[in-house]
């Protein structure tokens, strides 16, 4: 089904740049411009997704997060121009579900509203991909990985690493971008860690972990998944390319 976004920007130009966004996507959005707005709205239409600015006239949006989160169980992402550590746990310890500064890529901002729907149970429609390398499928919206037609149990921070992977076949992304995307507001995670998880990923998934034919090293900048065929809601793509760079 098409979620329900409430944005919540004092900021014409950027709340429409979210909007429209979004509703590329498939997403019902819907724009106010302060803090009282979005609470009124959000206790009359009840959206799937909230995304707060912090900084808004008469309410602001730690206020309306805080107010909400009593109310309410909805994923709420805070935009803000404030990066500090300090900034970063209050949002969580006020229980916002993740936090993006200014200034941002609105496609790393759809990515995480995707993310936050999917861990809530909204799925948009034509939303669901399958991914085959191979015979590694990996079924993003069932949270499910198989390996020639055999189930694979990974954990939360392996299949998201593979799931980061997986949205852009062949494009290398750093140990840091893998950490950004992948863990959330876990950001404090070692790049070493993220060794360690593909290195048990590719013991789970791969036929020969020393030389794998799935997720990839790109030497001096991280690890790729190899080129896909994806097939999404039904209907089946080939991937164009070929990975070209050495594996390891």
């Amino acid at each position: 089904m098409t979620a329900r976004i409430l944005i919540a920007e004092d900021d014409p130009k950027q709340a429409n740049l979210v909007r429209v966004y979004l509703e590329r996507e498939g997403h019902s959005v819907l724009v106010v411009g302060d803090g009282r707005a979005a609470l009124e709205q959000a206790r009359a239409r009840r959206p799937d997704l909230l995304v707060l600015d912090v900084m808004m006239p008469a309410v602001d949006g730690l206020d309306v997060c805080r107010i909400m989160r009593a109310e309410s169980d909805v994923p709420i992402l805070l935009l803000t121009a404030r990066s500090t550590e300090e900034d970063v746990l209050l949002g969580l310890d006020i229980g916002a579900d993740d936090y993006i500064t200014k200034p941002y890529s609105p496609r790393e901002l759809v990515a995480r509203v995707r993310a936050l729907l999917r861990r809530a149970g909204v799925v948009a429609a034509g939303s669901r991909s399958v991914f085959t390398v191979g015979d590694l499928e990996i079924d993003t919206a069932r949270f499910e990985v198989r390996v020639g037609g055999r189930a694979v149990v990974l954990t939360a921070k392996e299949f998201g690493i593979l799931e980061v992977l997986a949205g852009e076949p062949g494009r290398a992304f750093t140990r840091a971008q893998i950490i950004d995307k992948a863990f959330g507001f876990d950001h404090y995670v070692l790049e070493r860690t993220v060794d360690a998880h593909v290195m048990n990923l590719r013991r789970k998934i791969e036929q020969d972990p020393a030389n794998p034919a799935y997720v990839q090293t790109v030497f001096g900048r991280g690890y790729r998944l190899a080129e896909a065929r994806t097939e999404t809601a039904g209907a089946r793509t080939e991937a164009t390319g070929v990975a070209e760079a050495r594996t390891g």
